[in-house]
């Protein structure tokens, strides 16, 4: 399939399979009109990359996950590699939850008080 066609086939834009191409994570190979030319294998490999890259792991991460990329990506076993990206990348996440979390409790507590004090201020003597 032609670039074009494996990017409709595959959900993305063919500038990804290029950037996933450069990154080494897929392989093409030249028609005679110099046009990329993916073989079917490419849709799934594709997809599970964007699977990981959705799920928080950057390109990079991704390449650790070489061995399971063309078939059940969730089923297959990772390498250790894998597993302490993942790792380090879901401590990131919960980090992140955590302080976010932190600051919405923290603009509805400020909220609480402003309303309480207003409503105090408002309150007949």
């Amino acid at each position: 399939m032609l670039i074009g066609e494996r990017a409709g086939a595959t959900g993305t834009a063919a500038r990804a399979l290029r950037h996933y191409e450069q990154a080494g994570l897929i392989t093409s190979q030249r028609a005679a009109n110099g046009y990329r030319v993916y073989e079917a294998r490419t849709t799934v490999r594709v997809r599970d990359i964007r699977h990981l890259v959705a799920a928080g792991l950057t390109l990079d991460d991704v390449r650790a996950f070489r061995s399971c990329l063309d078939g059940d990506v969730v089923a297959t076993p990772p390498s250790a590699q894998g597993l302490r990206i993942a790792r380090e990348r879901l401590r990131v996440l919960e980090a992140r939850i955590a302080a976010q979390t932190e600051a919405r409790d923290r603009r509805e507590a400020q909220g609480l008080m402003l309303l309480t004090t207003s409503a105090v201020a408002m309150m007949p003597s």
